[in-house]
């Protein structure tokens, strides 16, 4: 390791207690997408306290601090690191004394250490600033949960003034191993998108169905045959997921409804299958419905693609990992179909996705991410500043090499 590598692993281990700090005040404090006013305010106001340029509602909540030398020059690379802020819609069990305040709304999924590694981030490259031989783009993003928020900061001009040409992201995962480092070139992530499906019939009384066009029926004969199509239109080489999660129809048992309304998700790595899979579903549903007389609607309202990570982007950041955590626990796995609007950046600054392990199986720490009862060792915090403090440094170090 470098001088500076080292350096700034050991100052990271030296924030341990204040990120905690930070982690467990933003755990307490959960903000849906969109909503996240006070956690962005105390990000801000952190950056701010830098000395940092800080930029705050881009994407409606997110906020933006650029990280540079005096007298950087407008040519010097620009390099982006993504760091999620939001909460889920989900009731807390885990009766830590940090618990959610919010009824109804958890950090189930870490972004509250995510939030609390980018502020340690932002304070060890403001130490360091005047050695950085480029810029770096600290982004905190809103409504990462399925919500768009990548979407609404770049439609906020994020990836422009400066425009960064790699993105260095992580996320911990409360499955692996504590401080295991999962890096891979080539998808990680599954491309992840929302379905929407409505069959429209002609209710009536369920004592005479054959006056009515039963949409309760129809939806059901739908929800059988979607699973055919991974098993019969996917190459069995690839890899998809056609989920029905949500089905309602009819609100009493007498009653024949005229609508039935399908919600599910659709996962997937090609983008061929992608947009196979969308394909198939609205024409599934169109040929049951015509059979049964009934009509329908179909939309892909949100979603993202694929989290793929660029060959030179995991080159950097094995090599990054392997010096803050050592080689023995920098590993590879089966590539996830969990999404992630990380792509959304990595589709336009070709970069690295990483995973850090956060299992403490002898804590009692290892209840799945959404889970009502999610929590993580928070000993990987230092190793998530250390690894993205130098993802920012080794890559603008390439550049200027």
């Amino acid at each position: 390791m470098t001088t500076l590598q080292e350096r700034l692993k050991t100052e990271a281990q030296d924030l341990h207690n204040q990120l905690v700090a930070w982690r467990r005040d933003f755990h307490a404090h959960p903000e849906l997408g969109f909503e996240e006013t006070r956690t962005a305010g105390i990000v801000a106001e952190h950056l701010h306290s830098l000395g940092l340029e800080v930029s705050t509602g881009i994407g409606k909540t997110g906020v933006v601090a650029m990280v540079e030398r005096d007298g950087a020059s407008p040519d010097d690379p620009t390099v982006l690191l993504r760091f999620d802020m939001d909460a889920l819609p989900i009731h807390e069990e885990t009766g830590l004394p940090f618990a959610s305040q919010t009824p109804g709304v958890m950090h189930a999924c870490g972004h509250d250490g995510h939030t609390a590694i980018g502020m340690g981030v932002a304070r060890l490259l403001a130490e360091h600033r005047q050695q950085l031989p480029g810029r770096v783009k600290l982004v905190f993003q809103p409504a990462e949960e399925g919500v768009g928020g990548a979407s609404a900061m770049i439609a906020d001009g994020v990836l422009e003034n400066p425009k960064p040409a790699a993105a260095f992201a992580m996320h911990l995962w409360s499955r692996l191993p504590l401080n295991q480092v999962v890096v891979q070139p080539g998808p990680v992530w599954a491309a992840a998108d929302k379905f929407d499906l409505i069959v429209h019939g002609r209710g009536g009384h369920g004592a005479t169905p054959h006056d009515t066009i039963d949409t309760t029926l129809v939806a059901s004969q739908i929800v059988v045959a979607l699973q055919s199509i991974v098993a019969r239109n996917v190459n069995p080489t690839e890899t998809a997921v056609v989920t029905v999660g949500s089905f309602q129809s009819g609100s009493v048992g007498n009653v024949i409804s005229e609508k039935a309304v399908l919600q599910g998700t659709v996962r997937s790595f090609n983008a061929d299958i992608r947009a196979l899979l969308h394909r198939r579903i609205d024409e599934v549903a169109g040929g049951i419905c015509q059979a049964f007389g009934a009509t329908h609607e179909f939309s892909v309202p949100g979603g993202c693609p694929a989290v793929v990570n660029s060959p030179e982007g995991a080159a950097l950041m094995q090599q990054v990992a392997e010096a803050v955590v050592g080689s023995e626990q920098v590993a590879q796995i089966a590539p996830m179909m969990v999404g992630e609007d990380m792509a959304e950046f990595l589709n336009r600054a070709p970069g690295c996705f990483v995973l850090v392990g956060a299992a403490s199986p002898e804590k009692g720490l290892f209840s799945p991410h959404h889970s009502p009862t999610f929590d993580f060792d928070e000993r990987m915090l230092s190793t998530g500043v250390a690894l993205m403090a130098n993802a920012a440094f080794a890559w603008l170090n390439e550049q200027t090499a």
